[in-house]
């Protein structure tokens, strides 16, 4: 599927695969290729002013970290699901000639002891070369993705990278920066947390505390996946993970109570669970980025969904078109972590982004070879 628009309005499919990919011309075409715990997808792009334009893409539900967290290692089982995907992979990569391109892997590779040895099975029955890439590196590429989704008013952001095996969570403070160049300045971060790109001239967005939270949705489901009633596990999922919160400064410093709903405070929530739930606050039968991208949810609106995921039970959140059957498994653990950080940072603007990991890899690719244009989004 060729795409004709900017990606702030670009539909990047999650579960198909587009049909008779186009070829793009004769600009150098980049490719990103993120491998999680539970996904396998990828972007081919071409620059186009200062975003890129999607020129095909993949995404497929391979879950190969199931088991990982009873076992340690990586299953032949998921491994044989990952493989199959790679191959398509690469096939698009060939059929589009692709020039520039970067494949990394996150959470399952890190903690698999396996993890090193699948990467070298893969290089040798598919030919590509993957990498796992750190903590601190998957959260800078997930906060650049968003920049383009900053309000002008924010001052305080927290960009939320809900995961399959980990979360991340990235406090920044914008007070310092004018407001048109928010967006700018978050997207120097691709640097690093601790490093810039940029020179004296070029404000850069101040990190006040990050953190890659070891519990995803995939790994969160397996450690309560004996807990039979949904109402019970889902409460103890959501204090497990705060749990987990707790050398996150901005957490530290959030007594109960004292974190009212600030009109320059935004969340950026970036993951499969955080469209779904704007899918399903929506009521769409089809997926439509379109109208998915940048949308705003209250707590209230996100707090109805939930409870409408609980009332429905695990045969309906099957049967529901917004949920599938591929997620509907693991929706009820990412709507867990995204409750508890709404409740310890309320606000009435969460924004939700489709985007994340592979859209970093894209922009900092670019960025580094200067071929997208400066300027505001």
């Amino acid at each position: 599927m060729t795409a004709s628009t900017d990606i702030p309005v670009r539909r990047l499919p999650d579960t198909v695969e587009p049909p008779q990919p186009q070829p793009a011309g004769k600009v150098a075409l980049y490719a990103a290729l993120d491998l999680g715990t539970n996904s396998c997808r990828m972007l081919i792009a071409q620059p186009s002013g200062n975003q890129f334009r999607v020129v095909d893409s993949f995404s497929k539900t391979v879950q190969l970290g199931r088991g990982l967290e009873r076992h340690g290692s990586l299953s032949n089982a998921s491994i044989g699901r990952t493989i199959a995907a790679l191959r398509t992979c690469r096939n698009k990569l060939e059929i589009h000639g692709v020039s520039r391109m970067r494949m990394v892997a996150t959470e399952a590779c890190r903690r698999a002891s396996n993890g090193a040895e699948f990467l070298k099975r893969v290089a040798g029955e598919t030919g590509l070369t993957l990498e796992i890439i750190q903590p601190e590196e998957e959260a800078c590429l997930a906060v650049v993705s968003c920049a383009p989704l900053v309000a002008p008013e924010t001052r305080q952001l927290l960009v939320v990278d809900i995961g399959g095996g980990s979360t991340e969570l990235i406090w920044l403070d914008l007070s310092k920066i004018e407001p048109g160049e928010r967006a700018q300045a978050i997207m120097r971060l691709r640097a690093g947390f601790r490093q810039s790109c940029a020179s004296a001239q070029q404000p850069v967005a101040a990190v006040v505390d990050w953190i890659s939270v070891p519990v995803g949705v995939a790994t969160l489901k397996d450690q309560f996946d004996d807990v039979g009633e949904d109402s019970a596990r889902f409460a103890l999922m959501s204090c497990f993970f705060e749990e987990c919160l707790d050398n996150f400064l901005p957490y530290r410093n959030a007594g109960p109570g004292d974190c009212p709903p600030e009109p320059d405070f935004q969340i950026i929530g970036t993951s499969g669970t955080v469209t779904t739930v704007a899918a399903s606050h929506l009521g769409l039968r089809r997926y439509d980025r379109n109208k998915v991208d940048g949308l705003s949810l209250t707590s209230a609106e996100i707090d109805a969904v939930i409870r409408n995921y609980l009332t429905l039970g695990p045969e309906g959140r099957r049967r529901d078109p917004r949920i599938g059957r591929d997620r509907q498994a693991l929706i009820l653990s990412g709507v867990a972590i995204l409750q508890t950080l709404m409740r310890i940072w309320p606000t009435e603007r969460l924004s939700v982004a489709d985007r994340g990991l592979r859209e970093g890899l894209l922009y900092a690719q670019m960025c580094a070879d200067g071929v997208l244009a400066d300027g505001a989004f």
